[in-house]
């Protein structure tokens, strides 16, 4: 079976009268005989999971690299099962029958087989949909996995929810730290700006662009951007620095289209990272850029040029667009007004940089090898988790609520000084994490080792909400930490 991305270009050769319906990078499964149907019988499976990728995007997974996850997931599936001989809409028990050995061979099969326990469940919950939709859409009568039934609870509201079985047992989520406590993370800003614990310039190290690296990580620390998101955010996207030093944190909007599902949301950041920032866009930036003659690679697709451009947008090859409607694969071939790439942070020569899950392990390692030999591993979900912790702290010892005491007679957003006084710490940390319900963020915590450092504090205001066990929402928090072995093979 083979997995391809559907692309319009060159539609009017194709002998059809208008263009395709498909969306553009849609995955599209081809059969090795390259043939979609047998005639009049019934159409192929690979035709029915076309027709159910193809529904996606109107079904709630509007991100394309949701697309290529759940198109994998179906093909393996139906790979496996027709090694042993079983059909994708075979009978229950031929179906049940294969699910058991699907799970032996991804839990303990060829070791480039394997699973982990949250991708096992991201992939059971991916085909658990796909099912679902094939017995609605009249396709097959039967299942391979069975359900118990639960009540969700939220805001003292319940409904009635369907458990998936197929679960793999897994060890308490707190026994592993996924954050950095605050003396790592101070070594690890130390580490991406070339210096020594001690804050003297590391003697033994010649990096370089270190302005660059640290700015970008001290963005990630300070917002809970996730990769992509500061990845492929553009200059102009970066609000301005206030007049005057402040306590209170800014808020940071965060464009749809490179958020994960294209949600706008608004999280914010310290002074001391937007000043940073500020001053690598003025400096750094500024010089690597100018006069560059950078253009994307052919292979990326055209260049788009930038003209006049503003803090909402600008004209994208004499068309006036609105920063938040581009992709990141638009961005990056995004060409400045002055020349080199619009991405916010950029390498010798004026291109774009992204690759910053390279430049977060090389600091770690260069930290644990020369300083401490404890130093955690650092991927980029990890300054996420970490900005979750921190933040978290602050709101439930009052430390915002201190800080927005100090400029309430100043010219702060008067606003958010009332956000910060009297929000629910979960409900805040749901908004800047652009979480769907305060349920993933509970559960979220609770991945995060919480139990051993905020437990009560968080406890309190769930058993005040009424919360409990939410399938959904044990998904998306499952998700959070899916990245992080993304963000590991990087």
């Amino acid at each position: 079976m083979i997995l391809t991305f559907f692309s319009s270009h060159g539609w009017q050769s194709w002998d059809v009268e208008h263009r395709p319906l498909i969306p553009e990078g849609m995955p599209v499964l081809v059969d090795d005989d390259l043939h979609f149907e047998d005639g009049p019988a019934a159409p192929r499976t690979t035709v029915v999971v076309n027709r159910w990728l193809r529904e996606l995007p109107a079904s709630g997974a509007p991100a394309p690299s949701s697309w290529e996850n759940y198109a994998r997931a179906v093909k393996e599936w139906t790979e496996f099962l027709a090694e042993h001989g079983v059909g994708l809409f075979d009978s229950r028990e031929r179906l049940k029958a294969g699910l058991s050995r699907y799970a032996e061979h991804r839990a303990a099969g060829p070791t480039k087989a394997r699973f982990a326990a949250t991708t096992w469940g991201q992939h059971m919950s991916i085909l658990s949909v796909f099912y679902r939709w094939a017995i609605a859409e009249g396709y097959t009568e039967a299942e391979p996995f069975t359900y118990r039934a639960a009540k969700a609870l939220f805001a003292g509201t319940g409904r009635e929810v369907k458990v998936n079985l197929a679960v793999r047992r897994t060890p308490k989520p707190h026994v592993t730290i996924k954050y950095l406590e605050p003396d790592f993370a101070e070594l690890f800003r130390c580490g991406l700006r070339g210096l020594a614990p001690d804050g003297t310039q590391d003697t033994g190290f010649h990096g370089r662009e270190l302005a660059r690296n640290s700015a970008i990580g001290d963005l990630a620390l300070s917002t809970g951007l996730r990769l992509q998101e500061f990845t492929y955010l553009l200059p102009w996207e970066i609000p301005a620095l206030p007049p005057e030093p402040t306590s209170v944190p800014i808020p940071f909007p965060v464009p749809a289209g490179i958020t994960k599902g294209r949600k706008f949301r608004t999280t914010w950041t310290s002074y001391q990272a937007l000043a940073g920032l500020h001053d690598y866009l003025e400096l750094d930036r500024a010089a690597t850029t100018e006069g560059s003659g950078w253009r994307p690679p052919r292979r990326w697709g055209e260049p788009l040029m930038v003209t006049e451009p503003g803090p909402r947008g600008g004209r994208v090859n004499g068309v006036r667009r609105s920063w938040d409607s581009l992709t990141p694969t638009e961005r990056r071939r995004l060409v400045a007004p002055a020349g080199g790439s619009c991405l916010l942070a950029v390498k010798s020569g004026g291109g774009p940089f992204t690759a910053w899950a390279t430049v977060f392990e090389r600091t770690s390692d260069r930290i644990r090898a020369r300083f401490e030999p404890r130093f955690p591993h650092v991927w980029p979900h990890r300054c996420r988790h970490t900005f979750s912790m921190r933040t978290l702290e602050y709101l439930v010892t009052g430390h915002y609520r201190q800080a927005a005491k100090l400029v309430r007679d100043t010219d702060a957003d008067a606003a958010l000084v009332f956000y910060l006084t009297k929000a629910d710490p979960l409900l805040v940390l749901r908004d800047l994490l652009g979480h769907s319900t305060v349920l993933t963020t509970e559960k979220y915590l609770r991945r995060l080792d919480t139990t051993r450092i905020y437990r009560e504090a968080y406890d309190g205001a769930g058993a005040a909400a009424g919360l409990t066990r939410d399938a959904e929402a044990d998904r998306e928090a499952a998700e959070e930490f899916g990245d992080d072995m993304e963000d590991g093979k990087a």
